[in-house]
């Protein structure tokens, strides 16, 4: 073997292109299998947090379904149906009934799904996940869903704020036109009072055509109008109507005729007694007048009270806790439409809420017949409610009626509430009733 011989093999060699491809392929094969790997990892991670997501889902709105002391196991046994069981193959599921809601509030329904997953090929290019898993590296999975009653602010023509609520005595012709609510139970027995929706904080037993229990209460927005009420200038002094022999009201006290009255207050101290028809006129255009009767009764006595087109009247009941009466009685008909500006705006009859006794009224829409456009607000007041409402003469179809708690004999009955808003009435009592359960987040 010669030197020259040697030579030729080399240069041979040198040109020589044969298994370069093996040597390359052995240089880009590990990043290669890491690259694999990587995908691999990421489409397991995928399809595992696809598989909580969709089993969170469900268990989010079997919870709200369910709604119930059980709503957590029933939660777990719908993601178990998916294939994720709590305290099995690392899986951890959690449940909540008091998730916020995107809307406010804390009565939504949570559940999260976590678990691991042990790494693979993915090590290869050093990644080492972000827990352990019996000692070796893994990675953290974890899915949420929140569900809830999508629900529906809903307006009311009566709304009961007591203990007692609302209830019937034979209600065979009752017939409301307009939605129910009680801030307790209301049960309504052979007749639904032909109210759209009744719904009942506590438990409706048959008020309402579409019947609402275990909603939320309805807030008292009228309450705060009692720092509008002028103050007692009445020196103590409150004549009351006399028995038969008794000494007759003073003349200031017993109206009959037209009466003229100025935009603001005017008080009566005592009872007010109609001694035949009066009607009130006002200043067109302005906030109305407001009629306070302090320690006092509205008696019509068999007359009609009523506003003339384009008045506005607010008859305020106030006082004190004595021997009073604080609502209006006898025969006749109140005819009175509310103002539509001012501090007292769509209120047409207001009973002072720290009046507690006296304010009861045992026939209300018949012995004074009621037409009446606005707001009848009578919080600490037991109401009868026997006779049917009618809008006032020059007035819209509006009417409200917050009571403590009512009793709907016979021929109750009150006018579809399409006009509030000109009445001067823009808010009326409402609360959220449930619609459809579905997930929120």
């Amino acid at each position: 073997m010669t030197l020259s011989w040697i030579r030729k093999r080399l240069l041979c060699l040198r040109d020589d292109e044969r298994g370069a491809v093996s040597v390359v392929m052995g240089v880009a094969l590990i990043p290669f299998v890491g690259a694999l790997g990587i995908g691999f990892e990421v489409s397991n991670w995928y399809l595992a947090a696809r598989g909580m997501q969709n089993a969170a889902d469900a268990a989010a709105v079997a919870a709200a379904i369910n709604g119930g002391a059980n709503y957590d196991v029933e939660a777990k046994a719908v993601a178990a149906q998916y294939g994720f069981v709590h305290g099995a193959n690392n899986i951890s599921i959690a449940v909540s009934n008091t998730a916020a809601c995107p809307g406010g509030g804390n009565t939504c329904y949570s559940v999260t799904i976590s678990g691991f997953l042990p790494l693979y090929l993915s090590q290869v290019v050093g990644y080492r996940g972000d827990a352990t898993l019996n000692g070796a590296a893994a990675k953290q999975l974890g899915s949420s869903a929140i569900a809830g009653n999508t629900g529906t602010v809903t307006s009311f023509c009566l709304l009961a704020l007591g203990p007692q609520g609302i209830r019937t005595n034979g209600a065979p012709k009752a017939n409301m036109n307009c939605n129910v609510m009680s801030n307790s139970g209301a049960t309504c027995n052979g007749h639904n009072l032909g109210a759209p929706i009744g719904a009942a904080h506590n438990t409706n037993n048959g008020c309402g055509v579409t019947q609402y229990s275990n909603v939320p209460p309805a807030t008292d927005i009228y309450a705060g109008l009692v720092s509008n009420i002028p103050q007692d200038n009445c020196s103590g002094s409150y004549p009351q109507e006399p028995g038969k022999k008794g000494t007759p009201l003073p003349a200031s006290n017993r109206w009959s005729g037209a009466k003229s009255l100025p935009t603001g207050n005017t008080t009566i101290c005592g009872d007010l007694q109609l001694t035949g028809n009066v009607t009130i006129d006002t200043p067109l255009g302005g906030p109305g007048s407001v009629l306070t009767i302090i320690n006092g009764r509205l008696d019509t006595n068999g007359f009609t009270i009523s506003t003339t087109q384009g008045s506005g009247l607010t008859i305020v009941f106030s006082g004190d806790n004595g021997p009073y009466t604080h609502a209006p009685t006898g025969g006749g008909t109140i005819d009175i439409a509310a103002p539509t500006s001012g501090p007292w705006s769509g209120v047409a009859i207001y009973q002072d809420p720290r009046l507690t006794s006296g304010v009861d009224i045992s026939a209300a829409g018949n012995s004074p017949a009621w037409a009446i456009t606005g707001l009848v607000y009578l919080p600490n007041s037991s109401v009868t409610f026997s006779g049917a409402v009618n809008k006032s003469g020059f007035g819209q179809s509006c009417f409200v009626l917050t009571v403590k708690d009512i009793t709907v004999n016979g021929t109750g009955m009150i006018l579809p509430n399409g006009q509030c808003i000109p009445a001067g009435l823009t808010a009326m009592p409402s609360t959220t009733l449930p619609g459809r359960t579905g997930l929120v987040s």
